[in-house]
């Protein structure tokens, strides 16, 4: 099949590339616009409880809605408002309500907190049904213009914290990150290939042909998400941006690497690309298989940001994979060696003495890099198990610089911490009114429940059979604290001392984080299973073996914990820091297990086809190492580094993904793929192939013909290598001849 495709696109390469062009037009002009989200109970399904409070307010309630935002007040100099700094606070919300900023509907002073360190208005704004909406966001912008401009020249400080101004300055640090990503990860890509190929051809042509397919990337998403009504998260984008680059990348650097090989054997640049494409084809398609399904797994999630994640970026790998065997040999094709210019390297087999070495070496003791690969592996997994999960996702996402971060702050010198965002407690009656007996009863028994700050007086619906509890914790609405006392005794109270014929439900978003906890748990239970028996399928059908899929697996598991370990050390020991961001181990489990894989199969691959060619297991190994130690390492850094610049990105957040999956890729390229895979598979043996008999002829006379050299495929590679070698000296010889 890859020879076909292989010959198919180096005989018509122009209408190769004219068919991407023209598919890239259609979907970019009739894809809908990508549209992304900020708001976690847009990912939740109906069942909890969280959501089910948030539908019961929503139907008693369509026009009431806590505060979008929060403008915070205090004195420059620190000490207790005055009488007349009340007056200034409440003559500024009198004239930023007069100044008709659109959707800000009620600008409503609160008295100043106890200790009188701060002041605060309340601001409602215009309500919007979809998360993606820009509405709220906007009228922020325009409010902190109009406020600023009120503050000057007072002894006032005052800035805009809460829902919506996170909303918008989370959407602010993304787009500041996508830019630093985007520039980092190009530059890296280029440097780095420049190092490794000293052409600025080869440099160029995954940025290029990776740029050029982005857009329709986005469409294909786009598409998906609007025929299954998939919420995207707001932070895909800076992922998605790094896996097509890097993953793109790496599937065109073992191409160009293999045909770089073939033209060192002697082979003319057509046929070079089309024996490229016939020998790494199956092994870059189910490297890009196993990442695919590991990805797919994600639409088991009960999250929908995890369902729409998954098909996401398994479109973009799967786009990149296709433009790999079809479109970059199309491109090089047409360039022939020119595409290595000017260097005059890929003519001469270099010496490879480090690889050879290390290969010789592991060749000769397996065992002992087994041990070593393997310590190193549990060494860092033993951290793993001080994982903890923190759902801070306004922080995590957001710079501690922005202006909602920091009035945040000041807001806890005088208020509760959950005054940002409080919880709602939803009663209903089953049959008639709520009396003031059952409503004040209610309300003085979640007074009572500890890490409850206030309760306010309940709103109640027209009808009277529903009310509402705006309930403010004592502790910032995304800590480990609140979340415990929703979980816990919050709710224990709300439904037990709920009077007899009604319901309650817990709402807000401490109580959605509490939700998201345990459709994580359940989804570690499912997705991970899942994936993984995926993953092991690829890859018996590729290795033809019923027994590497099985330590295969358990390395990449191993790199997986290791890499768990390394996050936790990093930044739970070294930085302090409470937790990592909770999602954080699907993401990681995703990308080290699926790409992890990806490294592992380009050595097996290598590995059965050194013991295909007869050599005994430690020397099929040596030779593994030597011819394909290079690729990995150039692919690993290449790719780790991608995902490292979103450690740049300015939020902690993207800076744990970016170091949690770099590392990982490091560890399951340097660790795992180099020397833990090879040494297993050295002095596991010939039963490593079972129930194949991996360089071994039928009558066990030593080495024989290659059970793959008779299929068809390859006898098609064959024919096809035979028809452009005569070509090609048909070429030449016309060449000679006009001369």
């Amino acid at each position: 099949m890859f020879a076909r495709l292989g010959a198919m696109v180096v005989h018509n390469p122009w209408k190769v590339i004219g068919l991407w062009a023209l598919l890239a037009f259609a979907v970019v002009v009739l894809a809908p616009e990508l549209k992304s989200t900020t708001d976690q109970s847009a990912f939740l399904p109906s069942h909890y409880e969280s959501i089910q409070a948030l539908e019961m307010q929503q139907e008693a309630f369509p026009q009431s809605s806590a505060p979008a935002a929060i403008i915070v007040f205090a004195r420059e100099d620190g000490t207790p408002l005055t009488a007349g700094d009340s007056g200034s606070v409440a003559a500024i919300g009198t004239e930023l309500l007069g100044a008709r900023i659109a959707d800000v509907t009620v600008i409503q002073p609160v008295p100043p907190s106890e200790n009188r360190l701060i002041q605060i208005l309340a601001v409602q704004m215009t309500k919007v049904a979809n998360p993606s909406d820009a509405t709220q966001r906007d009228a922020v912008k325009a409010l902190r213009a109009e406020l600023q401009q009120r503050v000057a020249g007072t002894e006032l400080k005052a800035g805009i914290t809460g829902q919506a101004a996170q909303a918008l300055d989370q959407q602010e640090s993304s787009e500041k990150g996508m830019e630093i990503i985007g520039v980092v990860t190009i530059v890296l890509i280029l440097v780095l290939l420049l190092v490794i190929f000293r052409s600025p051809v080869i440099a160029l042509l995954p940025v290029v042909v990776i740029g050029a397919i982005s857009s329709m990337v986005g469409g294909f998403i786009a598409m998906v998400a609007k025929v299954f009504d998939l919420q995207i998260d707001a932070s895909i984008n800076a992922i998605l941006l790094v896996v097509l680059f890097g993953v793109g990348t790496d599937y065109i650097l073992f191409l160009m690497f293999r045909y770089r090989e073939r033209l060192r054997a002697g082979e003319d640049p057509k046929t070079a690309m089309v024996s490229a494409v016939t020998r790494v084809g199956e092994a870059i398609t189910s490297a890009a298989g196993a990442v695919v399904i590991a990805f797919m797994a994600l639409i088991l999630s009960t999250l929908g940001m995890f369902r729409a994640l998954g098909p996401a970026l398994a479109i973009a790998v799967a786009v990149a994979l296709v433009a790999g065997l079809t479109l970059v040999p199309a491109v090089v094709s047409l360039l022939g060696t020119k595409v290595f210019w000017p260097s005059k390297a890929w003519r001469t087999e270099p010496k490879g003495a480090r690889f050879a070495a290390v290969g010789n070496a592991l060749g000769r003791r397996p065992g002992a890099f087994a041990v070593i690969s393997g310590g190193v592996l549990v060494a860092l997994g033993v951290f793993a198990f001080g994982f903890h999960p923190t759902f801070d996702l306004g922080t995590s996402s957001t710079s501690q610089t922005s202006e909602s971060m920091i009035y945040s702050k000041e807001l806890v010198r005088g208020m509760p911490a959950g005054t940002t965002q409080p919880s709602d407690i939803l009663l209903r009656s089953g049959g008639g009114e709520l009396t003031d007996e059952q409503l004040n009863a209610y309300r003085g028994a979640l007074a009572a429940v500890p890490g409850v700050g206030q309760v306010a007086e309940p709103k109640r619906s027209a009808d009277h059979r529903i009310a509402d509890f705006v309930v403010t914790l004592t502790d910032v609405p995304e800590s480990d604290a609140a979340l415990d006392t929703v979980k816990g005794p919050l709710r224990d109270v709300a439904h037990s001392a709920a009077p007899t014929g009604t319901t309650a439900a817990v709402g807000g978003a401490t109580s959605i984080f509490v939700d998201f906890q345990d459709a994580m748990a359940r989804d570690y239970a499912i997705v991970f299973p899942v994936a993984a028996i995926l993953i092991m399928i690829v890859l018996a059908l590729l290795l033809r073996s019923l027994v590497a899929p099985w330590y295969l697996m358990a390395s990449v598991f191993l790199g997986f914990a290791a890499t768990l370990g390394a996050a936790v050390l990093v930044f739970q020991h070294f930085q302090g820091n409470s937790g990592l961001i909770f999602h954080l181990p699907v993401i990681m489990y995703l990308f080290v297990v699926a790409l992890g894989t990806d490294y592992n199969i380009l050595m097996v691959a290598r590995l059965r086809e050194e013991a295909h060619a007869g050599n005994e297991p430690k020397q099929a190994a040596a030779s593994a190492v030597r011819h394909t130690g290079p690729t990995i390492a150039a692919a690993g850094v290449i790719l780790a580094g991608t995902f490292a610049s979103m450690m740049l990105a300015g939020n902690n957040a993207l800076a744990q993904m970016g170091f949690a999956i770099s590392v990982g890729i490091g560890i399951a390229a340097f660790v795992m793929a180099m020397f833990f895979t090879p040494a297993l598979t050295a002095m596991i043996g010939h039963k490593a192939w079972w129930p194949r008999e991996g360089g071994r002829r039928a009558d066990g006379a030593g080495p024989g013909v290659p059970r793959w050299g008779k299929s068809d495929d390859f006898a098609y590679f064959h024919d096809a290598e035979q028809t452009l070698a005569a070509k090609s000296e048909s070429r030449r010889g016309r060449s000679n001849t006009v001369g």
